[in-house]
């Protein structure tokens, strides 16, 4: 694995040195691609490629990129896992090859059949060729997302990258905060593609080439679309629904299993992620089946709510792993904080970071490539969200007065709900975030339809607190997917797919693998996997109250139910607990009410109204605050 950079000028005037400019562009990228550097540059065009390199397959110089092979250049990120079944084919088309890197089989692969070469391709990845015959840039992303690829375009100047912070040394870089990409960070806390934090910048979609011809014109165009398979499953659903329960549970673990070890190719050692939870527990089962023992690695917190390394250490013990584990303190989480600007270098709200950095940097001192059990909760219907909102609309539909009950919500100033809700808090329910959930209750009575629902569910800014922070919103989660009449539960784990999945969770992963210089791989995101448990029935994931339901049923071949169930916790963050002690002064210095006005992005009074509230317990979503720090954090490194 490893960091790309590049770029084509078509207005390039001698003002600036493109040898110069691309090495300053690839080595902010060195972070991810300590052991090699190297540079393809084409003076007439101008055209440049820059490639850092972490070397994991063939770990000779033969692997050095950018790559050439008669009118192709590629750069590339990733690993191809099947590579040496490709090269088989391609060699018996007669050709050669001077490496065993899985970069020289994409590249010949390329040269082979096109565009049609990805279809092959069963891994992550997000590469750059250059074709000098047709004179044309191509960009490809995996199908899933879980590499990263940005580009931005403006007068005439075309770069692409792996991480936005390459395009900051290009000289004709223009900054400029898009709103839209603000509002949907604000509102999920991270911003779904195509967006980014910039204007005229783009991340390239998930499944999507990208091409750029010597006209300057692009064309963008998915080879690949979840979607398709989603349809197929209904279309077929009562043939899925005739097999037995065994019958796919076996289909479903030989799935699994060939794609597991399939992500164990490398010539490094080989650790895992463990959270003790269903997911991470599976990949080290069936690994443990195959007798392949894995060195696993857990971050803990001393907050007891939080701590998932006691589930860890005891799914380790059982199944045998060579296992460690580190406690994160409030003091360590500091340390970590300043840095988070540079490690995600658009703003990023979700929390888990930390401590996926910290099992990173513990991992690396052992290993040089780790696994990670990201994408069970949206293949399996994992989240709580996807059968706790369909009870929810269940229950709002029958009740006789709920258009009535709206309206007399909002008569209710939230401040008064907070006052009632503080002078019985003994007998109700606790929450730190009252007056939010007050709010967002009114607008879920008053949502249309099911998917406005989600999106209320899974959003921290609402439309209105945008409106009262100075912003706009133009864009729901649901922009973002085609679709079409699935069932609810379906739907909800498309959009997650399409949204959270790659640009939430395959981000905090990638960043805080790549800030280590350790690859991050995704045993459940081989795309044959998705593309099964996209056709599976939501009957054989939710099930009698019970999620996961067919992969659990395949785990509990392995391991005993009463070490792995338990209710899901996530990796979460002591964020609230933290910014009320120990870390409350940094909020202070960041969102101080002068430095928001002196910045001129957000309405100064309203930040200070809910910094104000959450520090006096008036019923802030401490997420809010979290989300404008991070923000401020963020804007002061790269603005």
């Amino acid at each position: 694995m490893c960091r790309i950079a590049g770029f084509w000028d078509f207005s390039f005037r001698d003002s600036y040195s493109l040898e110069e400019t691309i090495i300053a562009m690839r080595d902010t990228l060195s972070h991810g691609g300590p052991d090699d550097a190297g540079l393809y540059l084409d003076e007439a065009l101008p055209l440049a490629f820059g490639h850092r390199r972490l070397a994991i397959l063939d770990l000779s110089p033969l692997g050095h990129q950018p790559m050439e092979f008669e009118n192709l250049v590629i750069t590339y990120n990733g690993e191809v896992y099947n590579f040496r079944e490709i090269r088989k084919e391609l060699e018996s088309f007669g050709y050669k090859f001077l490496s065993n890197s899985d970069t020289e089989v994409i590249l010949k692969a390329f040269h082979r059949w096109g565009y049609s070469a990805v279809h092959k391709f069963r891994g992550m990845f997000a590469f750059a060729i250059w074709d000098k015959e047709k004179r044309e840039l191509i960009l490809c992303r995996d199908r899933i997302g879980v590499k990263p690829l940005y580009y931005y375009y403006k007068n005439g100047l075309f770069m692409f990258a792996s991480e936005l912070k390459a395009f900051h040394r290009h000289p004709k870089f223009e900054k400029e905060i898009d709103p839209i990409g603000l509002s949907l960070y604000l509102q999920y806390g991270y911003i779904p593609a195509p967006y980014t934090i910039f204007k005229n910048t783009f991340k390239l979609k998930a499944g999507h080439f990208l091409i750029v011809k010597s006209t300057g014109e692009v064309e963008e165009f998915p080879y690949w679309s979840i979607e398709n398979f989603f349809e197929e499953g209904r279309a077929k659903r009562e043939s899925w629904l005739r097999k037995g329960e065994d019958e796919l549970a076996q289909e479903l673990e030989d799935i699994l299993t060939e794609s597991f070890k399939l992500r164990l190719v490398s010539d490094v050692p080989v650790g895992m992620f463990l959270s003790g939870g269903i997911d991470s527990s599976t990949v080290c089962a069936l690994l443990a089946k195959e007798g392949i023992k894995l060195k696993t690695f857990t971050i803990g917190f001393y907050e007891k709510e939080y701590n998932e390394a006691e589930y860890a250490k005891k799914v380790a013990n059982y199944l045998g792993t060579d296992h460690t584990e580190l406690y994160c303190t409030p003091k360590e989480a500091l340390e970590i904080i300043p840095k988070l600007p540079e490690i995600y270098d658009e703003p990023f709200g979700d929390s888990s970071a930390i401590p996926t950095f910290l099992v990173s940097k513990l991992a690396k001192s052992q290993v040089k490539v780790s696994l990670s059990a990201d994408g069970g909760d949206e293949q399996f219907c994992g989240y709580s969200r996807y059968w706790l909102i369909s009870k929810r609309i269940r229950k709002l539909s029958k009740l006789p007065l709920n258009g009535i009950l709206s309206k007399i919500l909002d008569l209710i100033h939230p401040d008064l709900a907070l006052k009632l809700y503080n002078a019985l808090k003994p007998i109700l329910p606790k929450y730190t975030n009252f007056r939010d959930k007050y709010i967002k209750l009114r607008n879920v009575l008053r949502a249309k339809t099911a998917t406005e629902q989600y999106d209320l569910a899974v959003s921290y800014f609402l439309e209105e607190d945008l409106e009262t922070l100075g912003l706009s919103s133009g864009k729901r989660l649901t922009d973002f997917v085609s679709l079409n009449s699935f069932d609810f539960q379906n739907l909800m784990m498309l959009i997650d797919l399409k949204t959270y999945l790659p640009d939430d969770i395959l981000v905090k992963v990638d960043r805080a693998t790549m800030a280590v210089a350790l690859e991050g791989r995704e045993p459940f995101l081989d795309h044959r996997i998705v593309e099964w448990t996209s056709r599976l029935p939501v009957e054989f994931k939710y099930k009698n109250g019970v999620s996961k339901y067919l992969l659990r049923k395949v785990l509990y071949k392995y391991v005993p139910r009463e070490l792995v169930d338990r209710p899901k916790q996530g990796f979460g963050v002591p964020i609230y607990e933290w910014f009320k002690g120990d870390l409350k002064e940094l909020y202070k210095v960041y969102l101080d009410e002068g430095r928001i006005r002196s910045a001129g992005i957000f309405n100064a009074k309203e930040v200070k109204a809910l910094l104000d509230g959450y520090l006096s317990d008036r019923g802030i979503n401490h997420n809010k605050l979290w989300l404008l720090f991070v923000f401020e954090l963020w804007r002061e490194r790269w603005v």
